[in-house]
């Protein structure tokens, strides 16, 4: 059975290195509402979901993107957004690497599972945006520029999470099994 005490412990640490990965941000005006930014957040969302599976990885996931928009201002309002969004990126990605008892140690399934935890992510939250600048009463053509803005920085973060993710999981996949951690979590 699994040891509850390490696995609190891990969604902890992970919830912390989304938090701090989003901290880590290079900001991108946009046409309308907050700032786009290309962040390192998604990399550990990513690593969450191939780590501790779709249930704990979103969870880590979306707690510690929600914690860093109810830390800065610009983002406040998005949080509960940004817990559902960021919960199903890991989730989608643990679901699929974890399919067929694979439990994200299978790099033929940790690819296309990143990139579907990226797409769906990047779905919703345009969609989100898009929506929410419409109802606002932005101008249709104001709305698109700020998602054609908001999909070049998700992209850009969707590959880098998907490139560093991905050799960074089989290295601690390896890390956990060898100091006798992975059967405790």
């Amino acid at each position: 059975m699994k040891n509850k005490i390490y696995q609190l412990v891990l969604w902890a640490v992970f919830a912390a290195l989304v938090y701090v990965g989003s901290m880590l941000s290079i900001p991108i005006p946009a046409a309308v509402g907050n700032i786009s930014r290309i962040h390192l957040g998604n990399v550990f969302c990513l690593l969450a979901g191939f780590i501790l599976g779709p249930i704990g990885g979103g969870l880590a996931s979306g707690l510690g993107s929600a914690l860093y928009d109810l830390t800065n201002p610009a983002y406040i309002a998005s949080a509960p957004f940004t817990f559902a969004f960021k919960f199903l990126l890991a989730a989608v990605c643990g679901w699929v690497a974890y399919a067929n008892g694979a439990r994200g140690e299978r790099l033929r399934q940790n690819i296309p599972a990143a990139v579907l935890g990226s797409v769906t992510y990047i779905i919703l939250y345009l969609g989100k945006n898009f929506i929410s600048g419409l109802l606002l009463g932005n101008a249709l053509g104001t709305v698109l520029t700020a998602t054609a803005t908001r999909l070049a920085t998700s992209s850009v973060n969707a590959v880098a999470a998907i490139v560093i993710s991905v050799p960074l999981c089989a290295g601690l996949k390896a890390a956990l099994k060898k100091s006798g951690l992975a059967d405790k979590a």
